[in-house]
Order: structure tokens, then C-alpha cells, then sequence
């Protein structure tokens, strides 16, 4: 088995898995969200939390750890610039990711025996809502780079 091959379809894989169940929980939280309905918000907000558990916890920290070894393997210093920048990029976007979780639960927490939305429930959405974007947007600039490093900075 080729250690590189491995390596980097664990990275594809986990990438794959962390925006892609970024994205499709976002979308059923705004969606929810939407509806002004304290029993639709409870059950997307549980099936939320419960995604983040399952596939992107998991997948935010294969991430690294893959990211690592390519490194390792394909001899780069950890001091090339693009990868300072992926650095930072994946910082800023776990710092915005950690909050959302609690926001998730807050939210599912709020709506739980409500028969109307709790403001609560309204400002918890709007700061986890402006919390998705810089993640969103530090995850699309890793993809960029990841594609575009060679030729910027072979």
C-alpha cells in the first residue's frame, strides 16, 4: 500500500466530509430556521448536533493529522508560506466552528418545549449564522490553495 496514496485520499475524504456536512447542516439549520416552527428547529437542530458529533469532529481532526503526514511525505518544510497561510485559514475556520457547536445546542435546547420561538432562540441563530461564513470562506481559500500552490509556490 502506498503510504502518499493513503495519506492523501484520507485528506480528500475527511475534506469532503467536513465542508460538505458544513455546508448541508447550514443549509437545514437556515431552512429550519426559516419556518418559525419551535418543533421543525428542535429536530433540525438535534440532527445538527448530532452530525457535527458524528461526521465533523471526526473529519476536522483527520484533517490536520493528514495534512501533517503529506507534509512529511512529500518533504515540504512546514514553513512554506502557502502552508502558514492553510494554517492560519483552518485556525480561523476551527475558532468559528467551536462556538457554532454550543449555538447549535443552545438553539436546540431553546426550541425543545416552546410552542413559539424564543428570541433567545433568534440572536443564537443570527451569531451562529455570521459564524458559518468566515469558516465557509476560510475552508473555500484551503481548497484554492491546496490546488494552486504549485504553481504559485512550487
Amino acid at each position: 500500500m502506498d503510504a502518499y496514496l493513503t495519506a492523501k485520499w484520507l485528506h480528500i475524504l475527511s475534506s469532503t466530509v467536513l465542508f460538505g456536512t458544513g455546508i448541508g447542516t447550514a443549509f437545514q439549520m437556515v431552512w429550519a430556521m426559516r419556518s418559525d416552527n419551535p418543533v421543525v428547529i428542535h429536530r433540525t437542530a438535534s440532527g445538527v448536533v448530532v452530525a457535527d458529533w458524528l461526521f465533523t469532529t471526526p473529519a476536522g481532526l483527520l484533517q490536520p493529522a493528514t495534512g501533517l503526514w503529506l507534509i512529511h511525505l512529500q518533504g515540504y518544510p512546514m514553513t512554506e508560506p502557502w502552508l502558514l497561510l492553510t494554517y492560519v485559514l483552518y485556525a480561523v475556520a476551527f475558532v468559528a466552528w467551536v462556538p457554532v457547536v454550543g449555538l447549535q445546542i443552545r438553539i436546540r435546547n431553546l426550541t425543545a418545549t416552546a410552542t413559539t420561538v424564543p428570541a433567545a432562540a433568534y440572536r443564537a441563530f443570527r451569531i451562529w449564522f455570521a459564524l458559518g461564513w468566515p469558516a465557509f470562506l476560510a475552508l473555500i481559500a484551503i481548497f484554492w490553495l491546496m490546488v494552486h500552490r504549485p504553481p504559485l509556490w512550487g
